[in-house]
Formats: C-alpha cells, structure tokens, sequence
C-alpha cells in the first residue's frame, strides 16, 4: 500500500535558518502517528512544509503518491484535512457555518448537514447556531476539530489539537482522532504532552534542531537515551494499568 504521506529528503528554510533538514518521513492508512519535541525543533514547520505550505529548499513531498507543489488547492483538500495551531478566527459566523468550510465540496445543504453531525460528534452539539468568537478557546477547538472532521479527508494532520483544553477534552480530541483511524484514516498530530503521545500514538516522530532523530512506536522512540539528548530528562515510559506513563525529571 502506497503511504498516504511521504517525504523524501525534504529541507525547509524561514529566512537563513534551516528549519527542516533533509527529513524522510512515511504515513499510511491506519495509522496514528505523533509528532514530538522540544520547542523550536521545527514540528510545525515539517506539518506546514510537508504539506506545501512553506517552500521547500530540497527533497519532495507527495500526498497519495503525487507531489503536493504540483496539486491544485481543491485537489490537495481532497487529499488532507489540516488543523492548524492557530485557532484564532477574523468573522464571528455560526459554528455551523465554519464546519461546514470543511466539506466545501459539497452542496450547501450536504455541507450542514455534515457540519451537525461532526458539531454533535466532538460534543459541540449545543453550540451550533453561536458565534465563534462568543465561544471560549476551549469551544472554539471543538468547533475546528469538527470542521476537520468534516473534510472526510484520508489523511488528517492537527498541528497541536489538544493545546490549552481541559484533560477531558483532550481525550475526548485524541479518541475522536483515533476513530477516524479505525476508519481506515491516517493522523499526524503534533504533541507536546510525551505521556499522552505514549499512550496515543502507534508511532513517535521526535524532532530535534529540524531533524527527525526517532521514528518508532513510543517506547523506542522515547527511550531513556533519547529522553535525555533531546529532552533533557532523566526517566523513561513506565507500563501501567492505564497505559504507558512517562516518569522522568529534569536532569540536574
């Protein structure tokens, strides 16, 4: 099976400074992959980049096998839902009207309806005929998550989905990211939480200085080795009856 995302080689640069360097990286269906580092080690900039939206200095990178620079926006929407980081939004419209952005290949009346039931499935049912910008920023991510949803896209890719929401909407966030695997969907996610990506993620993609310097399911990946060059910590990921938890400290 051809990946879903592939990059090959792929250097990206923001003014003189490398911010991905030279990084291969493969997603295929069914598969929940996290993204992880410290800040500054170039997560959004491999998302933005790999997904043609900074340019790239060197390498390629292809969505379903064609290389995203040579895909027409509408093309690449059919290919991949993004979520950004940013969830900051410039009109108050319904949240209704901002789901349904995501299935704009549709018509107006198919687009709602997919707009509703996304809005129910992320618990944001009540909030459909609300403002945006009336919401608090832990609403307002419900409502972009729904709008992702909503691409029905075969790859989805959130740059920080669970930022700033309480620990039960970050849950809910990963299991609704996690059906969608179940469907057949691939999910990047950046993280910055490395026990919630543990107990997450079948895959972890450690970035460090722009490069990828682990990926591997989650207990190689952050092995104590690596736990302590890239992150500074002395610890490792500890099995518990809750799924695997990170115990670690800073080292001295």
């Amino acid at each position: 099976m051809s990946a879903l995302w592939a990059l090959h080689g792929l250097s990206v640069r923001q003014g003189r400074k490398t911010v991905v360097d030279a990084t291969t990286l493969s997603v295929s269906a069914g598969e929940l992959v996290g993204v992880v580092g410290p800040n500054g080690a170039g997560k959004t900039s491999l998302l933005r980049g790999g997904l043609g939206l900074l340019p790239a200095v060197a390498g390629e990178a292809l969505l379903s096998g064609q290389e995203v620079k040579h895909l027409a926006p509408a093309a690449r929407a059919s290919l991949v839902g993004y979520l950004p980081q940013d969830r900051r939004l410039a009109w108050n419209a319904p949240a209704r009207m901002v789901a349904a952005l995501g299935a704009s290949d549709h018509s107006e009346a198919e687009a709602d309806a997919l707009a509703l039931d996304r809005l129910a499935r992320v618990g944001a049912g009540d909030l459909v005929d609300r403002g945006v910008l009336e919401m608090s920023g832990g609403e307002r991510a419900r409502v972009l998550l729904a709008r992702l949803l909503a691409t029905r896209a075969p790859l989805l890719v959130a740059d920080e989905p669970v930022a700033g929401l309480d620990p039960d909407a970050q849950l809910l966030t990963l299991d609704l990211l996690r059906a969608e695997v179940a469907r057949g969907s691939a999910v990047v996610v950046t993280l910055h939480d490395l026990g919630l990506a543990a107990r997450t993620c079948d895959r972890i993609v450690v970035m460090s200085r722009g490069r990828v310097v682990a990926d591997a399911p989650p207990r190689e990946a952050l092995s104590s080795a690596v736990l302590a060059e890239v992150f500074g910590l002395d610890g490792a990921l500890i099995e518990t009856e809750a799924g695997l938890v990170l115990a670690a400290r800073r080292r001295a």
